[in-house]
């Protein structure tokens, strides 16, 4: 469980293939000696496992549905990610609940400036589009985020310079891919009321 607070950004360091899968290193300042292994990581917002560790870096394993499922299969020697570790007991919850389970990937579709902020809209499936309403949750690549506007297949989220700063979001450009996570509790709802 995570909370959608980015902690850290790290840096894709090597990118190998294991059979169908890939070998993923993140280079990144949070991974100290209390890192362990077996421990959950959110990446991008997809909860992996650190399966190696040295000071500074850490190896995780993607499975090839995490490769079609996510944007992780998309990354580059030297791609940011966002990184975050698990919540443990007695954590403040400052995001919403996040499980680290990719709903889809959407892709930036413009960014508007206005002063310091900016609205980025995002293309989305259009399967995810009941789960969201405005002033809801969203998480995006890791991020938890409010939402501002949906529509059947799109929706704006509005981001602070703090955000743009600290996250992958400030980087991207349009058509960039970024996981999707609803929110946990709108599936809940649902699955109660149609099961």
């Amino acid at each position: 469980m995570f909370t959608g607070l980015v902690e850290s950004m790290g840096k894709c360091a090597s990118l190998q293939a294991e059979g169908e899968g890939r070998r993923l290193v993140i280079e990144a300042s949070m991974f100290g000696n209390d890192i362990a292994l077996g421990e959950s990581i959110a990446i991008n917002g997809v909860c992996l496992t650190v399966v190696e560790k040295t000071l500074g870096r850490a190896d995780f394993q993607l499975a090839p549905e995490t490769l079609r499922k996510s944007n992780l299969g998309n990354l580059t020697i030297g791609s940011l990610v966002n990184l975050e570790r698990a919540l443990r007991m007695g954590d403040r919850l400052g995001g919403h609940w996040v499980q680290g389970h990719v709903d889809g990937v959407g892709s930036l579709l413009k960014r508007e400036k206005d002063g310091d902020w900016e609205k980025f809209i995002f293309q989305m499936p259009t399967t995810l589009s009941r789960y969201l309403v405005a002033k809801g949750s969203i998480t995006i690549n890791g991020v938890s985020l409010t939402v501002v506007e949906v529509s059947t297949d799109t929706f704006s989220v509005a981001l602070i310079p703090h955000t743009l700063a600290i996250t992958n979001l400030g980087v991207l450009r349009e058509g960039d891919p970024v996981n999707l996570e609803v929110d946990i509790l709108a599936k809940y709802v649902e699955r109660l009321i149609h099961p």
